[in-house]
């Protein structure tokens, strides 16, 4: 009976290692080739074809020279500090909908919060695109209907701008000094549906005594927001910061559609994702595309370590 028992278990696992087995051959085929021919081209000139040449460092000690790059580096961070600005709305819609008494009202808006991410995300960008433009766009009806549009152009004869004037229309993304902020300005009310939801499932680990306990001492709504739900919610927090970082790191989607593939007037929205495309599939230069991919993983390894050492998670 015990070596039949016995059997099983080996047979039980024979089968566990016949299922993992290919699914490793899949991930290493799919994942770690790529990325391991990507670290090998990058010490190569090469143009995408079966010729190339060995040329060791050098594509990185071009980068360390390429104004563009180095450009795109610092826009990339200002975009990064952007995206950690967009996710206050996501953090305080989520706490919104935690505290709703009704569990039919809560699972109605996670279904509102889902309902857009049905629709294609390239439909959403050529949407945006056609709201920043400068005679159809929405944007500029708006900013004209409310009288922003004034205000920014007495804004700009005190501190002598050079970009807002009266019966000109904005050129959101025709002018290299708008270019950040329509990069900004886009997603507005920057609540993503996925960082609602991973913010919610945080919140829903709270228990009740807790609020009670909270009530008992006197802290009010604001006070439970500081001192129960965001500390309790980090784990969530670093989460998406690590997502963010990755993503914008390596994004270039958004630009390419919205700016076309250098960047924009002036380079202005020029990203390291969107020059290593640039590079690779426009200058045919796909060895020192490949050294632009290593340095992001570098850049981005970092900054997640930092992320992970800095955002503390005590509960």
């Amino acid at each position: 009976m015990a070596l039949s028992l016995s059997r099983q278990k080996i047979l039980q696992e024979w089968k566990l290692y016949l299922f993992v087995l290919p699914s490793l051959l899949l991930v290493v085929t799919f994942a770690y080739y790529p990325a391991a021919s990507a670290v090998y081209h990058s010490f190569f000139e090469w143009s995408g074809g079966y010729t190339k040449q060995l040329i060791g460092w050098d594509n990185f000690a071009r980068a360390l020279h390429d104004t563009t790059l180095i450009d795109s580096f610092k826009t990339v961070f200002v975009l990064i500090v952007f995206n950690v600005f967009k996710m206050i709305p996501s953090i305080l819609l989520a706490v919104l909908i935690h505290r709703l008494k009704s569990d039919r009202w809560q699972y109605i808006y996670r279904v509102l919060l889902v309902i857009p991410m049905i629709v294609p995300a390239l439909v959403t960008l050529f949407i945006w695109k056609f709201f920043f433009d400068p005679n159809l766009g929405v944007l500029n009806h708006v900013l004209d209907f409310t009288g922003i549009k004034t205000l920014l152009v007495s804004l700009d004869h005190f501190f002598h701008w050079g970009i807002f004037f009266d019966n000109v229309p904005i050129g959101w993304l025709a002018q290299p000094e708008l270019i950040l902020p329509s990069l900004f300005i886009w997603g507005f009310p920057w609540i993503g549906a996925v960082g609602v939801l991973i913010y919610l499932a945080g919140l829903q680990s709270i228990g009740q005594e807790v609020y009670e306990a909270a009530e008992l001492d006197g802290i009010g709504p604001i006070g439970k927001f500081f001192y129960i739900e965001l500390p309790l919610i980090l784990s969530q927090v670093r989460l998406s910061l690590t997502l963010l970082i990755i993503a914008t790191f390596q994004g270039y989607g958004l630009q390419l559609l919205l700016l076309g593939d250098s960047g924009g007037p002036g380079g202005r929205g020029m990203t390291p994702g969107l020059w290593m495309y640039n590079r690779a599939f426009i200058a045919g230069e796909f060895g020192y595309a490949c050294a632009i991919g290593m340095i992001l993983f570098v850049f981005i390894l970092v900054l997640t370590l930092v992320n992970n050492r800095f955002v503390r998670v005590e509960k």
